[in-house]
């Protein structure tokens, strides 16, 4: 199959993080843009990429990129690429994708027009008039920006945030991809404990003990490519084999409480499903009197913004009751809150070392960091 590119998209913020751990992999020409990392690899770098990846969105394979200002030069570009490597004879292949600041804007018709191209390369190679696309899913993906489309193959099926350990969220739940980017942010590494007092349904105790366990996100699901008829599916066991022998084994003191009993209950039973509850624990605890034993330690939190759960003098009560809190906990505690409170620091009593935006989902926050 030769050298092959690959995008993986991110929520914005973490393009740095996710292209440090492509790096770290050992892929090559790395380069992060707006909102996605591109890198080269080969054929067994795709399995690799779906299990590791603990920032990233998806695992995109890069068919081609070609410029279009009309319907002609899209059908034409989308039919030059060599669809036929790819998908087989009965291969289901859907069309769905985004269009920006372009000549052809209206996503529906660019659904049309590249699928009918795809079509036509894949009936001339394979002699067929009618595809049957009985078979498995080759998810068409495309981006066209400034009038530059990119062609791509979703390799990953169900996001890249989905591990496979949340049966089913509390509120406002937060993405799992952006836990484990708050986890490596604060630079943990298993060493000292590690806090998330506001912790709902775990997510940020549970991404902090695979974190130090060094154990890959994706072990437990199944990705799309696992269908694909071209990849050798002992690529799957050995980068499955890889990553395992890369876990660490030790104790760590990784701890979660929340003032909701149900969150608690839901955050073990994820703990669980994640095969990390004999590293975390878990009780029902009030935000307002954390306190923890120690002289170094993070707190790594996601409280209640304000915006959806709480009303917003809510919030900021329980921020200034949290601020208080934190100023009992000795020098060597550092705290990373999400929030996308506009008056969080004032309210919490402190003005924070850092800040680093974020978004979740939609929401545009501030990591602040207390160090």
């Amino acid at each position: 199959m030769g050298e092959l590119t690959f995008a993986v998209p991110t929520l914005f913020g973490l393009e740095g993080l996710c292209a440090d751990e492509m790096r770290r992999l050992d892929l090559l020409d790395v380069r992060a843009e707006n909102g996605r990392v591109l890198c080269g690899g080969t054929a067994a770098d795709l399995p690799r990429l779906n299990l590791n990846l603990r920032t990233g969105e998806r695992v995109l394979l890069v068919l081609g990129t070609f410029p279009a200002e009309d319907f002609d030069a899209l059908f034409e570009g989308t039919r030059a690429l060599p669809w036929e490597r790819f998908i087989p004879k009965n291969g289901q292949f859907p069309v769905k994708g985004h269009s920006l600041n372009s000549v052809l804007h209206s996503v529906p018709a660019c659904q049309s027009i590249i699928k009918k191209a795809v079509a036509a390369r894949l009936g001339a190679k394979y002699g067929l008039n009618t595809l049957p696309e009985t078979g498995g899913l080759y998810q068409i993906q495309f981006s066209i920006m400034k009038d530059a489309v990119t062609l791509m193959l979703d390799t990953s099926g169900a996001g890249l945030h989905k591990r496979g350990y949340r049966a089913q969220g509390v509120d406002a739940p937060l993405r799992e991809t952006l836990a484990a980017a708050m986890v490596l942010l604060s630079r943990y590494r298993g060493r000292d404990p590690l806090c998330d007092p506001f912790c709902g349904s775990g997510t940020i105790p549970i991404e902090a003990a695979l974190i130090a366990k060094n154990r890959v996100p994706g072990l437990n699901r199944h990705f799309s490519a696992q269908k694909w008829t071209w990849l050798d599916n002992k690529l799957w066991m050995s980068a499955a084999d890889e990553a395992m022998d890369k876990e660490f084994d030790g104790d760590y003191e990784i701890w979660g409480g929340d003032i909701d009993p149900a969150a608690v209950e839901l955050a073990r039973h994820n703990a669980a499903l994640a095969e990390v509850e004999d590293l975390v624990s878990f009780e029902t605890a009030d935000a307002t009197r954390f306190h923890w034993g120690g002289i170094r330690g993070r707190v790594v939190t996601n409280p209640p913004y304000g915006e959806r759960i709480m009303e917003r003098r809510e919030a900021e009560e329980l921020y200034r009751a949290f601020g208080k809190a934190w100023n009992k906990f000795p020098e060597g505690w550092k705290l990373y809150l999400l929030s996308s409170h506009t008056e969080f620091e004032r309210t919490f009593g402190k003005k924070a070392d850092k800040k680093r935006k974020l978004y979740n989902g939609m929401l545009k926050c501030d990591l602040f960091m207390y160090l």
